[in-house]
């Protein structure tokens, strides 16, 4: 998270790189003021002079100053910080709007539904579409070990599971349920806020659906949407122990991303 010292160096840094010109310190205590962020003209020349010494600005004569390569790779640091600082606010924000108990009970309606769908869908799937549920789940691992954001996968994921059931009643009500669109993204900052990896529950559902077991398939999936209840109950005990609404606190009880521990080979 970008300090205030931070934050006024990447606006510093981005005036400067935005500027036609070079620019000194009456130029930049001005765009400052604009910004809400002012500072003194001497203020101005005393962060100029230290950005020179760190070899984030140069020099022009007298004219003022420019971004060095240092100091582009810098303003881009920055600026993905505060990128990830708006997106984790605006996922606070949306999580505010959820209480636990909502996201309980729309997941116990899931997991009714999406039990028979698994259990379905390892009578019916086709092979294709057993692959296909295997390649979401190897890009979901894949995205999850890069810090990504997941969710897309994992809706992909359950709703191949629902078309290969071959109920059109139950996939009508899954998708009901599952029509409200912020409840993905909610669910995976949940997710990552107590380290769930469920890359695992994901592979244990299309195991138990390629070896035809409909009881296996539908297992595993009792057993994911409760992961999923425990992750929510685990969040809101952990942001009730903290200051800040949601800080994270490691938890690494369903692996870690470093660790495929689902993985198998399809082709």
């Amino acid at each position: 998270m970008l300090s205030e010292r931070g934050r006024r160096e990447q606006a510093i840094l981005r005036i400067v790189a935005l500027n036609a010109a070079p620019v000194g310190s009456g130029c930049l205590s001005r765009e400052m003021e604009r910004l809400g962020l002012g500072i003194s003209e001497a203020t101005a020349g005393r962060m100029l002079n230290r950005f020179d010494r760190d070899g984030l600005t140069a020099k022009v004569g007298y004219q003022g100053r420019v971004l060095t390569p240092a100091g582009q790779a810098r303003l881009k640091e920055l600026e993905g910080t505060a990128a990830r600082d708006q997106q984790r606010e605006d996922f606070l924000n949306l999580l505010r709007g959820q209480s636990k108990e909502r996201l309980i009970d729309i997941l116990v309606a899931r997991k009714a539904i999406e039990r028979e769908l698994a259990r379905l869908a390892a009578v019916h799937a086709s092979p294709e579409e057993i692959r296909q549920m295997w390649r979401v789940r190897e890009v979901q691992y894949e995205t999850f070990a890069k810090d990504l954001d997941a969710g897309e996968q994992d809706v992909l994921f359950h709703r191949l599971i629902a078309r290969a059931a071959r109920n059109p009643v139950l996939y009508s009500a899954i998708e009901m349920i599952r029509e409200d669109g912020q409840l993905t993204p909610v669910l995976e900052y949940i997710r990552k806020t107590v380290h769930s990896v469920i890359s695992y529950d994901h592979a244990q559902i299309a195991r138990a659906i390629e070896r035809r077991d409909p009881a296996a398939a539908e297992r595993a999936m009792v057993r994911h949407i409760e992961n999923l209840i425990q992750d929510v109950n685990k969040y809101w005990d952990q942001a009730g122990q903290k200051t800040e609404f949601g800080e994270n606190v490691a938890f690494g009880d369903k692996g870690e991303p470093g660790e495929d521990i689902g993985a198998r080979e399809y082709t």
